[in-house]
């Protein structure tokens, strides 16, 4: 098995290589299940990140950083979700196309979601920026909610990502070009 080592926040990991197509391969970050890495990340992301009212991440991968920000921090978060669900009403709603993802999807915010959010400073998180279209998503449902952004932070840069000046990350992640 391939793998990359990475640290993030003093700590180690291991990260599984996986083939996104022919040509290039991917370390895999998955915080799900890591409360050491979701706590230790989270720390560190909130002491370079701007004050906020709320976080936001889109379902699923961003989920623990969302929560651990929100409990060590401002104390309010939200998800955008990828259906709608029986108590979502009059969704704001949003395509989106993510590197990790097979095909185009919707992010969804229900009217109490989009109330909440009306008027705050919101932190977009999520685990790793990659091609940001994810993030586009995300900015967009917060236009449409009309809350102002005022910071995006991941755990990780991959690729390109790193070269971005918009965004606060703690470690780069490289995409692996094959032979």
């Amino acid at each position: 098995m391939d793998t990359y080592k990475i640290n993030v926040a003093g700590v180690e990991r291991d990260l599984i290589k996986y083939s996104v197509n022919e040509e290039v391969d991917i370390a895999a970050f998955i915080m799900f299940g890591d409360v050491e890495i979701t706590e230790k990340a989270a720390a560190e992301l909130l002491k370079r990140c701007p004050e906020h009212d709320v976080v936001v991440s889109a379902e699923a991968k961003g989920i623990p950083l969302c929560y651990e920000m929100a409990r060590q921090g401002c104390r309010q978060y939200v998800i955008a979700r990828k259906s709608v669900k029986v108590y979502m009403r009059n969704c704001a709603s949003v395509s989106v196309n993510s590197i990790t993802t097979q095909n185009d999807q919707r992010l969804y915010l229900g009217d109490t979601d989009v109330d909440f959010l009306r008027g705050k400073r919101v932190l977009i998180v999520d685990d790793v920026i990659s091609t940001g279209e994810s993030l586009n998503a995300l900015e967009k449902l917060m236009e449409l909610c009309e809350a102002k952004v005022v910071g995006k932070a991941f755990v990780l840069a991959e690729g390109n990502a790193k070269y971005r000046d918009d965004i606060i990350f703690l470690e780069p992640l490289p995409v692996f070009i094959k032979d």
